[in-house]
């Protein structure tokens, strides 16, 4: 265990103020420092993020991009440092994260546990509210929406032991290389959110066993904002990654409730002004419908060996985030949809 080589990636952007509390925790860890690569990849950052990190950290090996190419693209590009630099895991770390000195320690332990572990995320606690909880193991929602289980709940359920997560958070996480090189990375096309639900999905269709771990603690920054901009690309991703990993089967079984769910996104968006964002998405899918249609034959045909019937046992029925919690979805909406699934899982076989 001790001799596994972690390859920390930090994708930066405007990053000045919150990098230097990531960086001095990585550099507190227990985890032999030899072992570890640090990586920051600036998306393009009008502060001073770069000439700080140069300056400061010297050690750390500096990426600089000429323009935002996001999430999923900067991680990628980290992917292929690791895989130069012969890193046995990937450590996807956000910049606004404080970890644990034993955080690296935690996630590697339970990492070599079980072969089939590909990923392992750290236990969220928000900041400076760290008796909270920013993520404590993800959830995916059949029709495809994702969110972190008790958000903003105490600190206190008493859970040590590591359990299953459909998805891990893309802002604490230990990733094994080989699985990646698998399952494939991230899909650039998503730029921002999802794309740490598809890589789930993703792994969970190959057979791998995606974790949280507990003990392997992390205090983030966390900060809820509902942009326009992000609601287009969490609803249109939300809408790829569903069209790209389940079986058409599947996807038949769920789609009157898909389409009453999409009748009322609309609706929303018209209320709260994103209507514009969300037709855009729909456009966008239409016409990038051949590269949809690639991915999910090589996610079908290629990576699977899982059937729906075991993955779907990961996902929810209901979706309970607090932030967006309003009494329609409480009481006429979640009640609709938890039916529903009810009856369409004990069809699924395939």
């Amino acid at each position: 265990m001790e001799n596994k080589k972690i390859t920390i990636i930090i994708v930066a952007y405007n990053s000045r103020i919150k990098i230097v509390d990531c960086l001095e925790s990585i550099y507190c860890q227990n985890y032999p420092e030899n072992l570890v690569k640090i990586i920051v990849i600036d998306n393009n950052s009008a502060d001073s993020t770069v000439g700080y990190v140069r300056e400061k950290y010297p050690q750390v090996k500096l990426i600089k991009n000429k323009t935002n190419l996001g999430f999923a693209a900067a991680n990628n590009q980290g992917y292929y440092l690791a895989k130069k630099n012969k890193s046995d895991y990937l450590f996807l770390a956000n910049d606004d994260i404080i970890l644990k000195p034993d955080c690296l320690s935690h996630l590697i332990k339970t990492m070599a546990a079980d072969k089939k572990t590909a990923a392992v995320q750290a236990k969220l606690l928000l900041y400076p509210q760290k008796d909270k909880i920013n993520s404590f193991g993800n959830s995916t929602h059949y029709l495809g929406f994702a969110f972190c289980n008790y958000y903003k709940c105490q600190d206190n359920l008493g859970i040590t032991k590591s359990f299953a997560t459909p998805y891990p958070s893309g802002a604490a996480v230990l990733i094994k290389m080989s699985a990646l090189e698998q399952v494939g990375l991230f899909d650039e096309r998503l730029f921002m959110y999802h794309e740490d639900v598809d890589l789930g999905w993703r792994l969970n269709l190959a057979g791998y066993k995606v974790l949280l771990d507990p003990l392997a603690v992390v205090y983030h920054k966390y900060n809820y904002s509902k942009a326009k901009y992000k609601f287009y690309y969490m609803d249109r991703n939300r809408l790829m990654v569903l069209l790209e990993n389940y079986r058409v089967l599947t996807i038949m079984l769920i789609l009157p409730m898909l389409l009453i769910m999409e009748i009322g996104i609309i609706l929303f968006s018209l209320k709260n002004g994103w209507f514009r964002e969300k037709i855009k998405g729909y456009f966008w899918i239409l016409s990038h419908w051949p590269s949809i249609l690639s991915r999910r034959l090589n996610t079908q045909f290629k990576i699977r060996k899982v059937k729906d019937k075991e993955v779907i046992k990961l996902f929810v029925s209901a979706i309970k985030f607090q932030e967006i919690d309003n009494p329609i979805l409480k009481f006429l909406i979640n009640p609709l949809m938890q039916l529903y699934w009810l009856i369409v899982k004990k069809i699924i076989f395939w």
